[in-house]
């Protein structure tokens, strides 16, 4: 049965501010990537500490909610429970990016026109390295068929690169769509890629330098300076921006009437050649320039490279720069055919996931080995944003370590030589995309898988010897403090009892019944040591199946709560009870709770004291599991659990062993 996100989805639209606070949502592989109007409506602390939140993230432009694996059908109860429109995205129009920084735009620019397009992108790499792959070890003939098929899924998306990247740019920057694609289409077209490479050459620009370029056409006499334009990035964009300021004065004077051919029409004339003419070759110099000075850093010393790069690398995704990585990259790829930077990080993700399994097995925190878990899986395949915002980073000194893990797995990795030849998949599916088209799987492949598993074990190692005692730091001192909680309510329950005056060592025996309908359950399996352990005294847990707590005895109420998640009293016979519904409940602050008692009041057995909106509470993500503590357990000899399974109000659970009636008497003339 599929999980129902609704609640979390209400929770999380309002602690971004509401539904008037947000201008757009889309969401990643793990986050919801919010656009709000004003970030200090946000209640970042109330998300972070939501059940089904990992964390929250405020970077370039964006407030990001980190929900982990689940966040595409939370993404979904997100639109449905929002109203939000255009596939996620609504009217942006008012957005004021005035407080944004330079770098903060820049991030939010390249983000949003690659995140969209990463999946296919990083499908198309693996299929096309796997290919790659399988020819380079002889199963496949590079002249079949198969090899041919093959090869073009996974290589036409990056050929036909500037056709994409118009749609997602042309989302950016407000521009026609089909306007964009023709841009790219115009680029693309197999006339002009044939130009690139004509015998007919009418002169050389920068002869002997990267900016090296020919000419081999003009257009109305101007010479065009010839670039292949298939698979690059920054012309296209470039381009489409270009095209967002014609196509925006064009709307000013072309009267509406003709508004709907004329706009592309002027357009695409202005663009089109300027783009050959200018922008295109431009843009194309930009890149092998970039190409050139990260080359120059990489050459310089590649070791030294990969320590800094793959060392804080997971401090880029934290702040979301490593977009201008990723962009890098590209260009590097469409100006040398391969990219020497981007390889570097690769580690990181597995030293993070070294990291996070040793936590899994050092922590005693069961909420963090629900986190762990996933976080660990995920992280193989290269996600590793719940791992960082959900496990590591909190902890900061795992965090540490697994950064330093990552730089020796960089500094191995530019050792060997790796470069990335296309955009691959992520964790264990990039290493297609280190297969050179030539060299095939040489050392720099095997080199790569031996700094992944160099950083995963080095990064699991570190965290065993070093990281230990900050795994369960905040957990310890919860516990301490939850201890110290429950220790004050059990002798507010002793405090506030009437003394019976008896002298006996033991209290009179007696029995408890049932105060709830339900699964009766050991007290160990209540999922907090205070109770599991039996620090608070023996007893049972009741996971109920109707939401009333009742009396288990005659006696008085000693112990009242205004949120209403618990209960003390003293039986008649002086056993000193705490009935505690759910856990961590107090933070509902009384919602979906009603306490029927008061302090003082005398109650029967079976009377009502509480009632709870189970559904309510556990759609907030709480338990309602129920203990049933005997605080003063010392004042009997022994204490017996007489039921077992699906038990009803009123029905004997508890047999306290202590005094007989007559002992007690004789012992206290007054209970006589």
């Amino acid at each position: 049965m599929a999980k129902n996100y609704d609640a979390l989805a209400k929770t999380i639209i309002k602690d971004v501010g509401g539904k008037d606070n947000v201008i757009s949502v889309v969401h990643c592989t793990t986050r919801l990537r919010f656009k709000l109007k004003d970030e200090k409506k946000a209640n970042d602390d109330a998300l972070k500490d939501t059940d089904g939140v990992v964390t929250v993230v405020k970077a370039g432009g964006q407030y990001q909610v980190d929900i982990g694996n689940e966040v595409a059908d939370v993404y979904e109860a997100v639109l449905k429970e929002g109203g939000f429109s255009g596939g996620g995205q609504v009217a942006d129009d008012d957005l004021d990016d005035s407080n944004m920084s330079l770098m903060d735009k820049a991030i939010d620019l390249i983000s949003g026109i690659f995140t969209p397009i990463l999946g296919p992108m990083a499908a198309a790499g693996m299929i096309k390295g796997l290919t790659a792959m399988c020819a380079s070890f002889g199963w496949l003939a590079k002249t079949s068929g198969t090899y041919e098929v093959l090869y073009a899924i996974g290589d036409g998306f990056f050929y036909f690169l500037p056709l994409i990247l118009a749609i997602t740019s042309a989302k950016k920057f407000k521009v026609d769509r089909f306007t964009a694609i023709t841009i790219g289409a115009a680029m693309c077209y197999p006339a002009m890629v044939a130009m690139n490479s004509s015998k007919k050459v009418l002169f050389d620009l920068f002869n002997g330098t990267f900016l090296h370029s020919q000419v081999h056409a003009t257009f109305l006499g101007i010479p065009i300076i010839s670039m292949n334009y298939t698979s690059t990035v920054i012309p296209i964009i470039l381009a489409v921006w270009f095209a967002s300021v014609v196509e925006k004065w064009c709307k000013e004077w072309i009267p509406t009437v003709v508004k709907t051919f004329l706009v592309p029409f002027v357009t695409l004339l202005i663009v089109v050649p300027l783009t050959f003419l200018i922008i295109g070759p431009l843009a194309t110099w930009i890149g092998n320039a970039l190409a050139a000075i990260t080359s120059a850093v990489y050459n310089f010393s590649p070791v030294l490279a990969g320590i800094l790069l793959g060392g804080f690398w997971q401090v880029f995704v934290i702040f979301g720069v490593h977009w201008g990585f990723v962009a890098v990259m590209m260009s590097n790829i469409a100006a040398l055919g391969y990219d020497p930077i981007l390889g570097l990080s690769l580690g990181a993700s597995f030293a993070q996931i070294g990291v996070v399994l040793a936590i899994l097995l050092q922590t005693k925190d069961q909420k963090l080995k629900g986190i762990a878990l996933p976080a660990f899986l995920s992280g193989i395949f290269g996600v590793t944003e719940p791992a960082i915002y959900g496990v590591t980073l909190p902890r900061k000194k795992p965090f540490v370590l697994s950064c330093i893990a990552a730089g020796i797995g960089g500094g191995l990795i530019g050792f060997f030589g790796t470069k990335m030849y296309m955009m691959g998949g992520m964790g264990v599916f990039v290493i297609p995309a280190a297969i050179g088209p030539k060299t095939g799987v040489d050392m720099s492949v095997y080199g790569l898988m031996i700094a992944m598993a160099v950083s995963f074990v080095l990064g699991f190692i570190l965290q065993m010897v070093l990281g230990k005692k900050s795994v369960d730091q905040a957990y310890d001192e919860k516990q301490a403090k939850t201890v110290q909680e429950v220790a004050n309510q059990a002798d507010t329950i002793a405090k506030a009892a009437p003394s019976l005056a008896n002298t006996s060592d033991l209290n009179v025996s007696t029995e408890l019944v049932s105060p709830l309908a339900g699964e009766l359950l050991p007290l160990s399996e209540v999922k907090d040591e205070v109770f599991s352990s039996g620090a608070m005294g023996e007893g049972v847990a009741v996971e109920p199946s109707e939401g009333v707590l009742h009396a288990p005895a005659d006696g008085k109420v000693v112990m009242t709560f205004p949120t209403g998640h618990a209960i003390g009293m003293k039986t008649s016979d002086g056993a000193e009870i705490l009935m505690h519904i759910g856990m961590d409940t107090v933070n509902l602050q009384g919602h979906g709770f009603e306490t029927l008692v008061a302090k003082g009041d005398e109650v029967k057995a079976g009377d009502e004291l509480v009632k709870f909106d189970i559904d309510a509470i556990q759609a907030k993500g709480y338990v309602v599991m129920t203990p049933i503590v005997v605080t003063n357990s010392k004042d009997y000899e022994k204490i017996t659990v007489v039921s077992q399974g699906n038990v009803k109000v009123g029905q004997e659970i508890l047999d306290l062993e202590g005094a007989s009636e007559a002992e007690a008497a004789s012992s206290n003339p007054q209970m006589a």
